[in-house]
C-alpha cells in the first residue's frame, strides 16, 4: 500500500520536532556532565570555600529592623548594569548619527563617517579606554564612569551603525517608492515599512552586538571603574579565593547575556514565522 503524502509529511514533521527537542537537551546534558566532572576533579586537588563567598553578594544586617546590605559583588553588578544601560542608549544615538552621515548625499559627511568608523573599529577597546581616561577625561574633567560610558558608546556604536546600515541598504528601493506613492511620510515609511524588514534581517547580528557590549564592560576595570570585574578582583585580593570569585562573576555575566539572548531568540523565531506566512 502506497504511503499518502499527508502521512509522509506528518512523519517528517514529527521527526523534525523530536530532533529539535532532543538535540538541545542532549547538548545541555553533555555540558552539565562535563561541568560536574571538571568540578569533581578539581575538588580532589582544591578545597572549595563557597561559604566565604556569599557574604560578598550581600547580607542581612540586624539594626532594629533587618535590612539587606549589598556586598561588593552586587554593587559591582549594579555598576555594570548602569554601564550597559547608558552605553546602549548612547551607542544607539551615535549609530543613528553615523548612519545619517554615511547615507547622506554629502561626500564630506560620508568620508568623515567612514574615517570615524575605520579609526574606532580598527583599534582595541582597551587602548581607547586608556586614551579616553588619560587624555580626554583629563581635559574635560570626566570621572571614570562617564569616561567608560562614552568610550563604550563610541566603540559599540560604530559596529551597530554598520549592522543597521547594511540592513537598510539591503531593503529594495522599490519599498521606499511604493510607500511614498501611497502618500506615507518619511517617518511612517521608516517605522511601518523599512525598519520591520531591517530588524528581521539584522536581529541575530544585533543580539551578538548587545552581548558584546555586556562582555566589553569588564574592560572598564582597567580605568578604575568599580564594575563587577574590579569588585571581584578586590574580593580576591582580600580572600585569595580566585576560583570561587571568578566562577561567581562568570555566572553573573552569563546570566546577563542570557537575559539578552533569550528575547532576541524569541523575536527571531517570531519574524521567521511571520515571513513564512
Amino acid at each position: 500500500m502506497q504511503e499518502k503524502p499527508q502521512d509522509f509529511e506528518r512523519k517528517e514533521h514529527l521527526a523534525e520536532s523530536i530532533k529539535n527537542a532532543v538535540l538541545p537537551l542532549f547538548l545541555v546534558a553533555c555540558m552539565l556532565f562535563c561541568a560536574v566532572w571538571i568540578y569533581e576533579e578539581a575538588s580532589t586537588r582544591y578545597h572549595w570555600q563557597w561559604a566565604r563567598v556569599w557574604r560578598y553578594f550581600g547580607s542581612f544586617q540586624a539594626n532594629g529592623t533587618d535590612y539587606f546590605q549589598a556586598g561588593l559583588l552586587l554593587r559591582g553588578l549594579w555598576t555594570t548594569l548602569l554601564l550597559i544601560f547608558f552605553g546602549l542608549i548612547f551607542s544607539i544615538l551615535f549609530a543613528c548619527v553615523l548612519i545619517a552621515m554615511k547615507l547622506s548625499q554629502s561626500p564630506v559627511l560620508t568620508a568623515v563617517s567612514q574615517g570615524i568608523i575605520s579609526l574606532i573599529r580598527n583599534t582595541p577597546l582597551l587602548i581607547q579606554l586608556f586614551l579616553w581616561y588619560f587624555v580626554i577625561a583629563a581635559i574635560f574633567g570626566l570621572n571614570p564612569f562617564l569616561t567608560a560610558v562614552f568610550c563604550l558608546a563610541l566603540f559599540e556604536g560604530v559596529y551597530l551603525a554598520e549592522i543597521l546600515r547594511s540592513g537598510i541598504t539591503a531593503v529594495s528601493h522599490t519599498q521606499w517608492e511604493a510607500s511614498f506613492s501611497l502618500g506615507m511620510t518619511l517617518p511612517k515609511t521608516l517605522f511601518y515599512v523599512i525598519m520591520p524588514q531591517v530588524l528581521r534581517n539584522v536581529l541575530p547580528s544585533l543580539a551578538g552586538q548587545f552581548i558584546s557590549l555586556i562582555k566589553d564592560t569588564s574592560l572598564v576595570s582597567a580605568i578604575a571603574v568599580a564594575d563587577l570585574t574590579l569588585q571581584a578582583r578586590t574580593v580576591i585580593s582580600e580572600t585569595y579565593l580566585s576560583f570561587e570569585i571568578w566562577l561567581a562573576a562568570a555566572c553573573l555575566y552569563f546570566m546577563l547575556t542570557l537575559l539578552v539572548s533569550i528575547p532576541f531568540s524569541l523575536l527571531t523565531k517570531h519574524f521567521v514565522r511571520q515571513y513564512k506566512k
